[in-house]
C-alpha cells in the first residue's frame, strides 16, 4: 500500500477552514497553529488525513466546539463516505457523546456514494440511555429493521486534546503498524479567513430547523408557494374564539398521546384568555374533477395570540428533556402525534382536560366536550374547577411538529405558532411595499 514505511503507515495531516464535499478538498488551508487557535476559542475548522500519493481522503474531522459538535467522516478508496460519526460536547467538557453513527456498505466499486440500494445502518444515542438502531440491508427501498441498542453500548468517550485525536479510519481499516503523522504541504493562499465566505458546497456545522417567516403567514396579501401550487395568497387570519389559561402556563402537545408524562411543551403566558387564530391562504387551480378553475381556502398554521405586539424573534419550544445541542441539520423538537392532532391547553388543568378529551373523542361520551365546526380547531374541553380549557387542532399528518414561540422586543411571549404542514416559500411579502422574495 502506498505510504507504508517500515513498521508503520504514514498519514498526511492538513488543516483548513472548511471541507468542500463536492470537490473532496479542503477550503482555505490553515497552519497547525492557526487550527489550534480556532480550536481553543471554539471556531470551526477541519482536519484532513490522506495516504501520501492518493487524491481521495482517508478521514476528515470537522470541529466546531461552539456548536458542541465534532464529526468524523471516513472514506474508501473510491472517495465515498463509508462511515459518519457525530459526537456532541454537552455539560461535561471532558467527554463526548456518540450521538449518531451511520455506515454504508457498498456492494462494489462501481456503486455511487449513498446509492439508494446501498445497504446501510444508523445508530442514535441519547444521554438518558435511550436510543435506536436502524438497519436497511437492501438500502432505502427495502425494509427497515429498528431495534434498541444493547445496555453496554459505549455512549461516551474521553474528549481528546487537540494533538491527541486518533485516526479512526486507520484503526477501522486496520492499516499496518502504528500511524505516523506527517504534515502535508500547505497549499498557496493559506491563512485564516472568514468561514462564512465558504462556497455552498462546503461543510458547515449542523443547524436545527429554523422557523422561517412565520409572521408572513398571517399578513394578508402575502404571496407564497408550497411547491405544488405555484401561488397562494394569504387572506385575513381567521379568529376561532379564545383559550382560557388561568394557571398562566400554556401546554402545547399531542392529546392523542396517551402517556402519563404530561404535556410535551409548556410556555409561561399571562393568566387569562388568549385569541385562537388560523393562518389561511387562498389557492386557485384547474381541477379535472370539476372540469374548471377551483378556488379554495386552506389553513397553513394555528396561532395562540398572547398580545397585540408582534413577535420580533422566534425560538423553538422545548420540552423538559429537550436539549437543542443534540439536534442535527434541520432537525426539530416538538410534540408527537399518531393521530394528526395537536392542542393548546391550560397546563394547570392538563390531567382533567386530557381525560375529557379522551372521553369525548375516543369514547364518544356526550356533554364532556364541544365540537368546533368548519375549522382546523375541532374540539374544546373545559375543566369546571379552574375554568382552564383545551382546544384541539388537526394537523395534516402524523409525526413531530415543532412549536414556535414568538417574543416581543422586550422578551415577552407575544404568540405561539404551530405549522400544520411545511412552511411555504414567500414570493412577495404582503406588508406595505413588501419586496419580492425569490423562491428558496
Amino acid at each position: 500500500m502506498g505510504g507504508e514505511q517500515g513498521p508503520g503507515t504514514v498519514v498526511e495531516v492538513a488543516y483548513a477552514l472548511a471541507w468542500d464535499l463536492e470537490a473532496r478538498a479542503p477550503w482555505r488551508p490553515l497552519t497547525a497553529e492557526e487550527a489550534r487557535e480556532r480550536d481553543a476559542v471554539g471556531l470551526p475548522y477541519v482536519v484532513v488525513y490522506r495516504i501520501p500519493g492518493r487524491e481521495v481522503p482517508l478521514e476528515v474531522r470537522l470541529v466546531s466546539w461552539r456548536d458542541h459538535y465534532v464529526g468524523l467522516w471516513l472514506y474508501d478508496d473510491q472517495g465515498r463516505r463509508t462511515d459518519e460519526l457525530d459526537l456532541r460536547l454537552l455539560d461535561d467538557q471532558s467527554r463526548l457523546l456518540s450521538r449518531r453513527t451511520r455506515k454504508w456498505q457498498y456492494t462494489g466499486p462501481e456503486m455511487a456514494e449513498f446509492d439508494d440500494e446501498c445497504p446501510r445502518s444508523a445508530m442514535q444515542l441519547f444521554p438518558d440511555g435511550k436510543g435506536s438502531i436502524a438497519q436497511e440491508p437492501r438500502g432505502e427501498r427495502g425494509r427497515k429493521l429498528v431495534t434498541v441498542p444493547d445496555a453496554d453500548v459505549r455512549r461516551w468517550q474521553v474528549r481528546p486534546r487537540f494533538e491527541d485525536w486518533p485516526v479512526v479510519a486507520a484503526l477501522w481499516r486496520r492499516l499496518p503498524g502504528p500511524v505516523v503523522l506527517q504534515a502535508a504541504a500547505l497549499a498557496s493562499g493559506a491563512g485564516a479567513s472568514d468561514a462564512s465566505e465558504a462556497p455552498a458546497t462546503c461543510w458547515r456545522p449542523p443547524r436545527p430547523a429554523q422557523p422561517g417567516p412565520l409572521d408572513a403567514l398571517f399578513r394578508p396579501g402575502t404571496r407564497m408557494t408550497d411547491g405544488y401550487h405555484p401561488e397562494m395568497t394569504v387572506v385575513e387570519p381567521r379568529r376561532i374564539g379564545t383559550l382560557r389559561v388561568p394557571s398562566g402556563m400554556l401546554a402545547i402537545s399531542g392529546p392523542d398521546n396517551l402517556s402519563d408524562d404530561g404535556p410535551a411543551i409548556m410556555v409561561p403566558v399571562p393568566p387569562g384568555e388568549h385569541v385562537l387564530e388560523e393562518a389561511q391562504v387562498r389557492v386557485g387551480y384547474d381541477c379535472e374533477w370539476s372540469q374548471g378553475w377551483v378556488t379554495r381556502t386552506d389553513t397553513t398554521a394555528v396561532r395562540l395570540r398572547i398580545s397585540e405586539t408582534p413577535a420580533s424573534s422566534w425560538e423553538m419550544g422545548l420540552g423538559p428533556d429537550d436539549d437543542p445541542r443534540l439536534l442535527g441539520e434541520n432537525e426539530v423538537f416538538g410534540f408527537c402525534t399518531d393521530g394528526a392532532t395537536g392542542c393548546f391547553a391550560d397546563a394547570g388543568a392538563w390531567e382533567s382536560l386530557h381525560r375529557l378529551f379522551e372521553r369525548h373523542l375516543v369514547r364518544g361520551e356526550p356533554g364532556v366536550g364541544e365540537d368546533i365546526p368548519d375549522s382546523m380547531y375541532f374540539l374544546r374541553t373545559q375543566d369546571e374547577a379552574s375554568g382552564g380549557e383545551l382546544v384541539a387542532f388537526a394537523t395534516t399528518g402524523d409525526g413531530t411538529y415543532p412549536v414556535w414561540v414568538g417574543r416581543s422586543a422586550d422578551g415577552d411571549v407575544a404568540e405561539v405558532v404551530v405549522l400544520v404542514e411545511m412552511m411555504p416559500t414567500v414570493l412577495q411579502d404582503g406588508s406595505a411595499g413588501g419586496a419580492e422574495a425569490a423562491p428558496a
